[in-house]
């Protein structure tokens, strides 16, 4: 214990005279998982390669990799990581122990999951344990626990899979409320796999496909199972003849039909996928977002596509264009409950609180949206949440409540081969149990929802 005032105890950790190889990057996730689960921060920020954690910037690739794959693994397991813990446990840990929560998940993590030494993951949890005042004392208690999680693992992992859902109790009953319990669990089990990687193409999707070693999909994106390069090192990247998009990201923007020669505003546009969109589709586009820093990276995007949008920082609430648009697209900000499978961090920093102020800031942009587009003119709102507080409820309730606009129902016929992300309400719903490819890595779709009105 360092000085400091009478009855402060300081908690800064002692680094080792000589660290072990590999200490710092544990010592790092465990860090950046304390940050998730008791601060609520978002796990994207931490790992940003510039602006992230000082102590993940300080890493080199290699550990930032190992860092990036123990938090997501963590996550992703939480429940069943925390259970099996629990059990080889004599008593419960004592009340705010989190520090000590956190050595142990982050050991477990690589010890059930990754392709880790598990001695390599025992010994270096103690040693970390060891050099943090918080958990000194308990570090034969972390030898021990992860000493018997080895032991049990080949036989206690699979049952203790089976027997829970790896989800936030509110988050899964907000699942099951909205989809049913088959649905809801086949959604939960999509959380525990790595999203594959999608394209959208400028051309040709079969002819990408092959040159990118993927699949063409019935959305006309291209998908690969996991990124094997750098996408800066891939065939077209420089060429600017695709751009990173999940597959239903890729479909709201087509809801506006055909929009060449069109004046169509994208609001909350930011990084582009469907800026990107509407322009190569011919659409003479203006790029609405609130934030510098997105709207830079917007900007360097186009200029490697080589395509052309007019970029607007506003507030859409204050946004006054010269001209009313031909058609608007909102991608609202939402909760992000559809993106589990890419951010697992979602289900462990969101609340019910978060979904219901985010739904209201959603119909307010909606609200501002109508105005920005001529009458007659098309709008399509849309985000990537899964709950039908900032879906299907409040679309229905927005045009109940607002004479001056109509239901434009999407058909079936406008997206073949995927008809059946098309509601009995006409609407766009995605989740990440559609789209069976007949291999788990392959198959899934971010959660989405869409829907289309016409300003009267």
């Amino acid at each position: 214990m360092t000085a400091g005032k009478p009855g402060r105890t300081h908690t800064k950790e002692r680094p080792l005279q000589s660290e072990a190889p590999g200490l710092a990057a544990r010592r790092t996730a465990a860090k950046l998982l304390a940050a998730v689960i008791d601060a609520k921060t978002p796990l994207d920020g931490l790992v940003d390669n510039e602006h992230g954690h000082p102590h993940y910037l300080a890493l080199d690739g290699r550990d930032r990799s190992l860092v990036r794959a123990i938090l997501a693994t963590a996550l992703r397991f939480r429940g069943t990581i925390a259970r099996l813990i629990a059990r080889r446990l004599e008593r419960p840990l004592p009340a705010g122990a989190h520090a000590l929560e956190h050595v142990l998940a982050i050991a477990a993590a690589q010890i059930l999951f990754l392709d880790v030494p598990d001695s390599a993951a025992v010994d270096l949890a103690v040693e970390q344990a060891k050099t943090d005042p918080r958990t000194a004392r308990f570090a034969a208690l972390v030898n021990a626990v992860l000493r018997g999680l080895v032991r049990v693992k080949d036989r206690a992992l699979p049952v203790e899979l089976q027997k829970n859902d790896d989800a936030p109790a509110w988050f899964a009953g907000r699942l099951v409320a909205a989809y049913g319990e088959d649905k809801a669990k086949a959604i939960l089990e999509m959380h525990r796999h790595e999203a594959p990687v999608d394209f959208t193409v400028k051309s040709d999707p079969g002819t990408w496909a092959a040159r990118l070693d993927g699949t063409p999909l019935a959305t006309g994106s291209v998908r690969i199972e996991r990124l094997v390069a750098p996408v800066s090192e891939m065939p077209g990247y420089a060429d600017g003849e695709w751009w990173v998009q999940d597959a239903a990201a890729a479909l709201p923007a087509r809801l506006l039909g055909d929009v060449a020669g069109l004046a169509v505003a994208d609001l909350c546009a930011a990084p582009g996928g469907k800026t990107a969109q509407l322009a190569h589709a011919g659409a003479s586009v203006t790029a609405v977002d609130t934030s510098s820093s997105r709207l830079k990276r917007l900007a360097a995007n186009f200029a490697r596509l080589g395509l052309a949008a007019d970029i607007v920082q506003a507030d859409i609430a204050a946004f006054q264009p010269a001209k009313l648009f031909d058609a608007v697209l909102l991608d609202a900000p939402c909760s992000s409950t559809g993106t589990v499978r890419r951010h697992p961090d979602v289900p462990w920093t969101k609340s019910p609180d978060d979904i219901a102020r985010l739904a209201a800031l959603q119909r307010r942009l909606l609200e501002a949206a109508v105005k920005l587009v001529k009458p007659g003119g098309r709008v399509v709102f849309s985000n990537c949440s899964l709950d039908p507080e900032e879906g299907e409820t409040l679309f229905r309730s927005f045009l109940a409540e607002h004479p001056g606009v109509a239901a434009d129902p999407i058909r079936p016929d406008e997206l073949p081969g995927i008809a059946a992300f098309v509601t009995d309400e006409g609407w766009l719903r995605t989740t990440p149990a559609d789209l069976d490819l007949g291999k788990i890595s392959l198959s899934g779709v971010d959660g989405f929802f869409a829907g289309r009105l016409r300003r009267l």
